[in-house]
Order: C-alpha cells, then structure tokens, then sequence
C-alpha cells in the first residue's frame, strides 16, 4: 500500500478517535454533568460560529481567489448550506411529531442536524488531510495537528448537545464516533480523486459553513438564553465567546 495512502488513514483515523472526547464526561456524576450540559451546549455554539467564520470561509475565500464571481459563488454556497438545514430541520420535526415511538420521542430534531453537520464536516476534514500529505508528509501532519486541536473542543461541545438534546450518554458517543469516521472516507475519497477534490472541496467548505451557522444560530443559542436569570445568561454568553475564542487561537498559532 502507498505511504502516503497510510499516513492519510492513519491521521484520518486518530481524528475520529477524538468523537470519544465526550467519554471524559462518563466519570461525571448524573447532577454534575446536567449543570455542565448547558456549558458544553455554550462551547458548541461558540466553536460552530467560529469555525464558521474563521476558519471555513476564509479558507474557501482564499482557496478561490478574491474575484467577485467566486466570492458570490461561496456566498451562494453559505445561503445553500443555511437553507438545506433549515429545510432538514422542518423535515425531521415533521417526522419526529408523527413518526416517533419511545425514547425517539425524546430527543430534540437539532440533535440530528448535529450529528449530520459534523459528519459533513468531517468528511471535509479528511479531504483537507488527504490533500496535504499529498503535497508534502510534513504538511501533512501539521494539518492533521490543526484539525485535531480544532476538533477536541467541537467534539466535547458535541457530546453535551446530543446529551442535552435526549441522547444516552452511551448513544452520544457511538454516533459522535460514527460521524467521526466519515473523516476516514473523506481521507481515502481525497487520496483517490486529487485533481477532482482540489477544485470542488472549497464550495463545500462554505456549504458547512451555513450548516454551522443555521445550528448555532436557530437551534443551539436559544437554548442558552435565560431570560429569568442574568447570571446563567452572562455565564453561557462568555462561554459561547471562549469557543469563538478557541478557534481564533487556533487560527492564529496555525497561520501560514
């Protein structure tokens, strides 16, 4: 088998590995773990919108150039990630109100969008991994390096909302892992189709973005909001600005 083929899956690997971040959360008791949910929830938001606007949209912008037309074309891009959630969202509220039996009943439609906006993203992920060692092993592990730190706090704030959401503990992280390993397939599908993947990744770069924006925004904000209590609320608005705070961090310590 090829090396580089091997680096990609190995580091492709090692990322889905980080879904089972949450499992930190297993040796939580049950009564701390509900006050933290909303926290974890907080970090989500901030991480989402972050890595939305610090991350997959310059890249895209970058990537395409700074001509009109292509900066319209990720615009348009963004609008239909945005819209396609919404609609999926619509969707599965109208499944889940005429559809659910049991535990299904319980969890929220948003909890679904999660899992599928980061399996979308980590297809991505693995896209951008493949192509890096491609070009070079050592950019190859510098990206990989990139993905992961950016990953840990995604995946963490992950788990609460799937937790918060209606999700076994158990359940959360056998999903979360289950869209971790569309990493892997976005690593093997970018080692294969190189040429293809170069010019088509960066629209579905922003197409994540609007995915990211449409859950922080619609779903995941509201539900830190407390109008009845301005402490809760100051607390998950510095936590939402930690998470955004994160992934600027990361921005900057990876600049080229």
């Amino acid at each position: 088998m090829d090396s580089t083929l091997l680096w990609i899956l190995g580091s492709t690997f090692l990322i889905s590995l980080i879904a089972f971040a949450g499992a930190l959360t297993l040796f939580l008791k049950e009564k701390l773990l509900n006050k933290i949910l909303l926290i974890l929830v907080s970090l989500s938001a901030g991480a989402l919108i972050g890595g939305a606007f610090l991350h997959l949209l310059p890249e895209a912008i970058m990537e395409t150039g700074a001509a009109e037309e292509n900066i319209l074309n990720i615009f348009l891009c963004l609008i239909a990630g945005f819209c396609s959630f919404f609609i999926l969202e619509q969707f599965i509220r109208w499944h889940h109100h005429h559809g659910c039996h049991g535990e299904e009943c319980r969890i929220k439609p948003f909890s679904y969008l999660i899992l599928i906006s980061d399996g979308i993203h980590n297809f991505i992920d693995g896209l951008i991994i493949a192509g890096s060692f491609v070009v070079n092993p050592a950019v190859g592990l510098a990206t990989t390096l990139a993905v992961a730190l950016h990953e840990i706090p995604q995946e963490l704030g992950d788990f609460g909302v799937l937790v918060y959401g209606g999700f076994s503990k158990f359940r959360a992280l056998v999903w979360n892992f289950v869209s971790g390993l569309l990493a892997i397939i976005g690593g093997i599908s970018g080692y294969f189709l190189c040429g293809w993947i170069e010019g088509s990744s960066i629209y579905l770069l922003p197409f994540a973005a609007g995915n990211f924006i449409y859950i922080a925004s619609s779903d995941l904000i509201p539900e830190i909001k407390h109008k009845e209590d301005v402490k809760k609320s100051l607390i998950h608005f510095c936590v939402f600005l930690a998470g955004i705070g994160i992934m600027l961090l990361i921005k900057i310590i990876f600049a080229d």
